[in-house]
């Protein structure tokens, strides 16, 4: 029975699922977005974030460890130089994905996985956001009038009495 076992075998055996997943997280730290289906998105986040999260301390058993999911040296390089640099101050959810709609060939629903502090245009529109939010909404008051009965007529036109 499988009773309380929440996990995508993605219809795959466990190892062609280990080095599917270890592939994907390799081609993420190389090129920092990938586009996917969103099930492998779903299993690659899980798979991956721990990962990544062990780069956060530059240790030999860390590299090590990450070095035996992965197996590429270039990418733990990677990750462990660039990538950790970015994530430092981060506590969690270090990557995002971005739904991009169905696959023309069989209705899959698609998506682009991504390393968070990567997006430029993401982190574009943030920096555009902190700076409008330092921004007053109202622009500053006008100064104050000093006697409101005299600004209150001028600012009536004279009619001309009528005699």
């Amino acid at each position: 029975m499988r009773h309380n076992k929440s996990f995508n075998h993605l219809s795959r055996q466990s190892a062609h699922r280990g080095s599917m997943l270890a592939n994907m997280t390799i081609s993420l730290i190389l090129h920092k977005r990938i586009n996917t289906t969103l099930a492998k998105a779903k299993a690659l986040r899980v798979y991956a974030e721990p990962l990544i999260n062990r780069a956060k301390e530059d240790t030999m058993a860390n590299r090590r460890l990450v070095f035996s999911y992965l197996q590429n040296k270039e990418a733990v390089k990677i990750l462990f130089q660039e990538v950790a640099e970015k994530i430092a101050d981060r506590k969690g959810g270090y990557t995002r994905i971005l739904k991009t709609g169905n696959r023309l060939g069989d209705n899959a629903k698609m998506c682009f996985i991504e390393l968070v502090d990567y997006n430029e245009a993401m982190l574009k529109d943030k920096d555009e956001a902190k700076a409008k939010a330092k921004t007053r909404r109202g622009g500053k008051k006008k100064a104050a009038v000093e006697n409101p009965v005299a600004e209150a007529a001028a600012a009536e036109p004279e009619l001309p009495a009528a005699e």
